[in-house]
C-alpha cells in the first residue's frame, strides 16, 4: 500500500486483539480472561445489532419462524465472516453449526476446555435477539483443545 493511502477510519488489525490475551491472562487469569471475553463478546453483538444489521432486517427476522430465521442470520454471518474469523476459516455446516478453522484467538493455545468465550457470546447473543430468545451457543471442540481442527460452534434453543 503506498505510503500516502488512507486506510478507512475505525478499523483494527487482528494482531492488536491478540496481543492484548497475554495481558488479560497475567491480570486476571485465564478465567478472568475468559468472563471478560464473554462480556466483550456479548457486547460486539450489541454492536453489530445497533450499527451493522438494519432495523427492518431484525424485525423481519424476529417475525420469522425460528428455522428461516436461523437459516437468513446463518447465511449473513458467512457473508461477514472475516468479522468473527478475521484471519481463520470460518465455514457454515448449517443454520445451527458454524467452524472456524486456524482460529487466530487460539492458535497455539493448549487447553482443557473450550477457549472461544467471545465467539461464543457473540453468535448466542446475536441468535437469542434475533432468531429466538431461548437461543444459546456453545463451543463443542475447540482447536485449543484439540491441537488442531477447527473450533466448532452449535447453536440450540432450550426448553
Amino acid at each position: 500500500m503506498p505510503e500516502d493511502a488512507q486506510l478507512p477510519q475505525g478499523l483494527i488489525g487482528p494482531n492488536a486483539i491478540l496481543q492484548l490475551l497475554p495481558v488479560l491472562d497475567q491480570a486476571t487469569g485465564r478465567e478472568g480472561r475468559d468472563r471478560l471475553l464473554a462480556q466483550a463478546g456479548r457486547r460486539t453483538a450489541d454492536y453489530i445489532l445497533a450499527h451493522r444489521i438494519p432495523q427492518p432486517a431484525q424485525r423481519l427476522l424476529k417475525h420469522l419462524p425460528a428455522p428461516v430465521a436461523a437459516w437468513a442470520l446463518s447465511r449473513a454471518i458467512a457473508t461477514h465472516a472475516w468479522t468473527f474469523a478475521g484471519s481463520g476459516q470460518f465455514h457454515r455446516d448449517s443454520p445451527w453449526r458454524f467452524a472456524i478453522a486456524n482460529n487466530p484467538l487460539v492458535r497455539g493455545e493448549n487447553s482443557s476446555t473450550p477457549r472461544c468465550h467471545w465467539h461464543a457470546a457473540v453468535f448466542g447473543h446475536l441468535y437469542a435477539t434475533l432468531v429466538h430468545p431461548s437461543c444459546r451457543c456453545v463451543e463443542t471442540e475447540c482447536a485449543a483443545q484439540t491441537g488442531n481442527g477447527p473450533c466448532r460452534f452449535t447453536l440450540f434453543r432450550v426448553a
